[in-house]
């Protein structure tokens, strides 16, 4: 009697871990690429769900690949939204907080955009070569 109790726990056990791992895949088939950029062997993907950034709150995805799509080891990375000033409208600097994902570079990133616009996502990161930056223009609705 035992043993199948314990037999029905494992069971249980694996089936839950199987559908965590269906469920995370399927995230990251729905989210949508807002913009990339190539440093050297490393393309560097800025991805959401709804492939827009929006003023105000953002859950944003920041990935690094190789050329051919596996993800790039990346211990550290940094992410920021700046907007210089413009007329009476001082300089923005909105800065994202990552979280690092079971995925080697990958990277969950929260960031409040202040306003609608242009903004350049200054991305800076450790990468085989060191520490490297890089920037994409990006447009928040």
């Amino acid at each position: 009697m035992r043993l199948t109790a314990v037999s029905k726990t494992i069971g249980l056990a694996c089936i839950a871990l199987l559908v965590g791992a269906c469920t995370a895949n399927v995230r990251s088939v729905n989210e949508k690429v807002i913009k990339s950029v190539r440093v050297g062997d490393i393309t560097i993907l800025l991805q959401s769900s709804s492939g827009e950034i929006r003023s105000g709150e953002n859950n944003l995805i920041l990935s690094f690949t190789d050329a051919s799509g596996s993800p790039v080891d990346i211990p550290a990375a940094s992410l920021r939204f700046y907007m210089p000033a413009m007329g009476a409208m001082a300089e923005m600097n909105d800065i994202a907080n990552l979280t690092t994902t079971e995925t080697p570079g990958r990277f969950q990133a929260r960031v409040d955009i202040e306003v609608a616009g242009s903004w350049e996502a200054m991305i800076s990161f450790q990468g085989p070569r060191g520490t490297e930056q890089t920037s994409m223009s990006v447009n928040s609705k």
